[in-house]
């Protein structure tokens, strides 16, 4: 074994691997940070140059702009309110208040180390559990995804804010837009137009619904104070800071980790989930939402926690984690690579070199990350009367260009326009988005578990994780609703205590 590691890193400790690295990390960043640009993408543009370099380059140049891409999701975020990558939507929720604060500099910091930490946990994790985490996900059929995916729809009570009632009405709206298209039957639903039979892309919907409202407020209220540019302030982050957020970078990256290595789960359940625990257990959690570091390390912690265990299931099993691993299919097989059991059996050296190279990935992450979000500050000196029609300009582009299509660009002002409504009324978006972006796996999942029992609720409890599951929503929703009765008796005593 040792013999073949010695071999692994001389092959992988060569100038070509490391410019491929470097390069795909940085390629990775930055598209990252322009939103509607996204690491499907990048991967899927990058696999035609592949063909003609060698199978371990071609793998390493493609993880790392997997990798590159879901860190620079945040930088957008952080800066402009605008997520770079679906995985970066539940930083905004901590990352653009921090920025508006003067603690844009802390932030992107936060989010850098921590997304190094937890992609390096994910590494490490790959290396030395990918054959038990890969046994260990393909016992979760679709009853135990429902049972999942009911549990992290819990989350929407972490992250409604003040009114657990309006994060709740946030979230059932969420989960009507995401019945829009087809079923898994192939019945259509709210399907007004040839279009909306596909349904409504996940990122028009979002880039929507965080960037374009604060747009559409400086148009309407005109605020004295829209000629100002953000202030960064301090960019150094403490080591108290770090401290104080390490549990839940250590806890993200897990989570990341295990939710990642389950096939069709991806970052972006695992940022949310992430955050949620970080908000229940943090001594800071009323604070989240607000400007809170922890907050952005849970979700950027999770996010990159998932990339690396997304290898886990495909090359274990050869069974892709989410969309951009399904595209590294392809690149395994067309250099001779057959994802799966017998490849840890005949290409063993190609095997220990990829993890090696991952490794390598993480270092290359933090120099990459940091040079680019030092660039990507600068966009904060630029007064909002002129950023923002940029960002509108950009995200239409981006918007277009991932399919040409003018409807995504009707989607995209459509929901701004709903997004704006929705911060008039101080309904919080985040449940919506997390409810949009779960909802159709709880329901595809629901309904598969249904055909698979002809009805018989019984399989819903047929094992050991779906009761896991079963009694964690249980358990949530009963210490929820005790902490709103709590709230009600404590507003009403106040009351009482003022009238009289």
């Amino acid at each position: 074994m040792w013999n073949e590691l010695l071999y692994a890193f001389d092959a992988v400790a060569t100038l070509p691997n490391f410019l491929a690295m470097f390069a795909g990390i940085w390629a990775g960043v930055i598209i990252g940070a322009i939103p509607g640009m996204t690491g499907t993408m990048a991967v899927t543009l990058a696999l035609p140059f592949t063909f003609y370099l060698p199978p371990v380059t071609s793998i390493l140049l493609l993880v790392a702009l997997y990798k590159g891409s879901t860190y620079g999701g945040s930088i957008s975020a952080i800066l402009i309110k605008t997520p770079g990558t679906a995985s970066a939507a539940c930083t905004v929720l901590d990352g653009y208040p921090l920025a508006r604060a003067g603690k844009g500099g802390k932030a992107l910091n936060m989010a850098l180390i921590s997304s190094c930490i937890g992609d390096f946990i994910s590494n490490i994790s790959l290396f030395f559990l990918a054959i038990p985490l890969a046994a260990f996900a393909l016992r979760i059929g679709p009853p135990e995804f429902f049972m999942l995916m009911a549990f992290s729809l819990t989350i929407v009570a972490s992250i409604s804010g003040r009114s657990l009632v309006l994060g709740i009405l946030s979230a059932c709206f969420g989960l009507l837009l995401a019945t829009v298209g087809e079923d898994i039957y192939g019945s259509y639903r709210f399907a007004l137009s040839e279009d909306m039979k596909s349904g409504l892309g996940m990122v028009p919907v979002l880039i929507g619904l965080f960037a374009l409202p604060e747009l559409i407020k400086i148009i309407v209220f005109r605020p004295e104070d829209n000629t100002q540019a953000l202030k960064l302030g301090d960019n150094r982050l403490t080591l108290s800071e770090f401290r104080g957020s390490l549990k839940s970078i250590c806890r993200g990256s897990l989570i990341g980790v295990i939710l990642g290595a389950i096939p069709g789960i991806g970052p972006s359940t695992a940022a949310f989930f992430s955050y949620s625990e970080a908000r229940r257990t943090s001594k800071n959690g009323d604070k989240f939402g607000e400007g809170e570091l922890e907050g952005v390390a849970a979700s950027e912690s999770a996010n990159n926690g998932a990339c690396g265990a997304t290898m886990i299931p495909l090359m274990a099993l050869g069974v892709p984690g989410d969309v951009i691993t399904g595209v590294m299919l392809g690149a395994f097989m067309i250099h001779g690579l057959t994802p799966g059991p017998l490849l840890f059996q005949n290409n063993i050296g190609e095997v220990y070199a990829l993890f090696i190279g991952i490794l390598f990935s993480s270092v290359f992450l933090f120099i990459a990350g940091k040079i680019t979000a030092n660039a990507f500050t600068k966009i904060s000196r630029i007064p909002q009367t002129l950023l923002l029609p940029c960002i509108l300009i950009l995200c239409v582009y981006g918007i277009y260009s991932i399919g040409a299509s003018p409807f995504d660009v009707t989607v995209l002002l459509v929901m701004g326009v709903v997004g704006f409504i929705m911060m008039l009324l101080n309904i919080p978006a985040a449940p919506f988005l997390i409810a949009f972006i779960l909802g159709p796996m709880f329901e595809d999942n629901m309904r598969r578990s249904l055909a698979i029992s002809r009805g018989d609720l019984g399989v819903f409890f047929q094992s050991w994780i779906s009761w896991g599951f079963f009694i964690l929503t249980v358990l949530f929703v009963t210490l929820t609703i005790r902490r709103e009765w709590k709230k009600w008796r404590e507003k009403r005593a106040a009351a009482t205590a003022s009238a009289s």
